[in-house]
């Protein structure tokens, strides 16, 4: 270590002088020192104050300029040399020198600037801001057969591509054909893997989903696909894994998705079709998956029900019904639930026997199948009358439904019942689908449920309490009593905050409520009412709505074209 001071105290003198010769003697003395001792070395030369005069030494023209910027990637592996280098300037310089034609210089700088940002995301967001990205791209593509500079090149954008900030800037550049043709030269494992880690975190951005997907990168993936299926090594199935999750997530942005599907016809799509029937867990599981994308839009969802995706997908869920995948029965019914979504497809869904194969997953405890499970048969039964009705009189149904109700862990799972059990009211208008609801003891959660911070919920729960008060009110008034519905409609009128189609839908169910003879809830709301007589009390009720805004709620009121009773404000004269 002796000789490490003097060529310390050497260095600080030849710094000055620039003569080159003993420069360079002295920097290779350090570079020698920090290949025996690291931690040491970088010590000595932090506290020798010689960090500062590095910047002045990062020079295009120097020929020790690609060794000075060795020496700072080597003392910047240790966390604690990365704020001493910063805080030396060594950041603007080194930037500079990326824009240098020496390899080596380009190499060295770039494993400085690296390990001095490694793991911080401030100092990462500085290197964006100076514009570092549209560099390194430009690198990628000149020196793209210098391993080493592409190493480096990946990397860096591996880091960097984590920052939502860099994405734009990785938009505006030419990054995706860059890396789709390295990806294309890449034979070896590893080296894909390390584009892989790259593609992953750009393909979160919509617009660059769109450059990879029109760079080629979809071809690549379906081709790794093939060539792995059958392969039992570790690392193939691993790599068939990524290709094949990172093609379900370019099917995540709109354009790219749209782009693929090619009116149903694309080869894309009809590959990703035949990975469904497969014996391939990762690759069912990945078709599902491309199919819920596809999936996002109307047009899509008719075609594809229109062409036999749901007995595919129907089958799959079969082929997972005893101690299945969990995965694949979750991303089954994501799709079958978006499927369902355009009015015209429920009916052909519910002929086709879709809810019978849901059903089958009503045992199941996981809590992502059971929440696709319930937002599946509420799309189904969305103005469908009839299927509704068959759903909400299916005993075990409705007892699991009351069950979930109180899945307090799984908020998703309590909040899908909940309005599952609203629907099948709101859709079937049915007495008998009341009757089953109280017997099970679901009425006490349609009463919370009108008290939930989400004002659709809160709708749809009176609605559906608006429609039990006038078609079953007798059946059910014990468990509307006891759930305290009173309190609860006065604490929802007398609260500000309430909005316009809820206190509306409040003042319905309140006319529902006094339609019944003699009733406790009769007398709990001729208690609160300040007037004595229900139908002074009408005449406030209609007071309130009148000074509510003029709105049209199509979904929200009680009221059908044939009214059950004459209680809905909209049929009042």
């Amino acid at each position: 270590m002796d000789n490490l001071s003097d060529t310390l105290k050497k260095l600080k003198i030849t710094a000055v002088d620039r003569t080159d010769d003993s420069l360079e003697g002295c920097l290779d003395c350090l570079l020698q020192a920090l290949a025996q001792n690291n931690m040491e070395t970088s010590e000595k030369i932090q506290g020798s104050g010689i960090l500062q005069l590095f910047a002045s030494l990062l020079v295009p023209q120097s020929s020790c300029t690609a060794k000075v910027a060795n020496i700072i990637a080597e003392i910047a592996k240790n966390e604690f040399m990365r704020i001493p280098c910063v805080d030396a300037g060594l950041i603007s310089p080194l930037v500079q020198l990326l824009n240098s034609k020496d390899q080596e210089v380009l190499l060295q700088t770039g494993r400085a600037l690296g390990n001095i940002c490694y793991d911080s995301h401030s100092l990462q967001a500085q290197l964006i801001n100076m514009g570092v990205i549209p560099t390194l791209v430009k690198l990628l593509g000149i020196h793209c057969q210098n391993a080493a500079l592409t190493e480096m090149c990946l990397v860096a954008f591996g880091n960097l591509a984590e920052l939502e900030s860099s994405k734009e800037q990785f938009a505006s550049t030419n990054i995706a054909e860059e890396l789709v043709k390295l990806f294309k030269k890449q034979i070896d494992h590893d080296k894909r893997e390390m584009v892989f880690e790259v593609l992953a975190p750009l393909a979160e951005n919509d617009a660059i989903k769109l450059q990879l997907v029109e760079a080629g990168l979809v071809e690549c993936l379906l081709e790794i696909v093939q060539q792995k299926v059958d392969s039992d090594k570790e690392e193939d199935i691993a790599e068939l894994k990524t290709a094949s999750d990172l093609m379900v997530l370019l099917l995540l942005g709109d354009e790219s998705m749209q782009k693929l599907f090619e009116g149903g016809k694309g080869n894309v799509f009809q590959r990703v079709l035949s990975w469904i029937p497969s014996n391939n867990h990762q690759l069912q599981l990945a078709g599902a998956l491309a199919i819920a994308n596809f999936a996002r839009n109307d047009g899509n969802c008719i075609h594809m029900v229109d062409n036999g995706i749901v007995e595919k997908l129907m089958d799959l869920l079969d082929r997972h019904v005893e101690d299945g995948n969990v995965t694949v029965q979750h991303a089954a019914l994501s799709a079958l639930r978006n499927l369902a979504i355009p009015v015209i497809n429920k009916a052909k869904m519910l002929s086709a026997g879709v809810t019978e194969a849901v059903l089958k997953f009503l045992k199941s405890e996981m809590p992502p199948v059971q929440f696709k499970l319930l937002g599946t048969l509420r799309m189904l039964i969305d103005a469908q009358a009839e299927a509704a009705e068959q759903l909400g009189k299916n005993v075990k149904l409705v007892e699991r439904l009351v069950e979930w109700c109180e899945a307090k862990d799984h908020a998703g799972v309590m909040g899908e019942s909940n309005r599952l059990l609203s629907a099948l009211i709101r859709h079937s208008k049915s007495k008998d689908v009341i009757k089953t609801i109280v017997q099970s003891g679901g009425i006490k959660h349609l009463v919370t449920m009108a008290t939930s911070e989400h004002v659709i919920m809160q709708n749809e729960a009176l609605v559906a309490l608006a429609l039990i008060a006038a078609l079953e009110l007798g059946t059910a008034e014990k468990d509307l009593e006891g759930a305290k519905l009173v309190q609860i409609l006065h604490t929802l009128l007398a609260d500000e905050r309430s909005a316009p189609e809820i206190k509306y839908n409040s003042m319905v169910l309140i006319c529902a409520l006094m339609g019944s003879v003699a009733s406790a809830l009769l007398k709990e709301l001729e208690a609160w009412n300040p007037w004595a007589g229900g139908s002074i009390f009408l005449d406030v009720a209609g007071m309130a709505l009148s000074a509510l805004p003029t709105v049209v709620f199509s979904v929200l009121c009680c009221c059908t074209d044939e009214c059950p009773s004459n209680l809905c404000f909209a049929c009042i004269p």
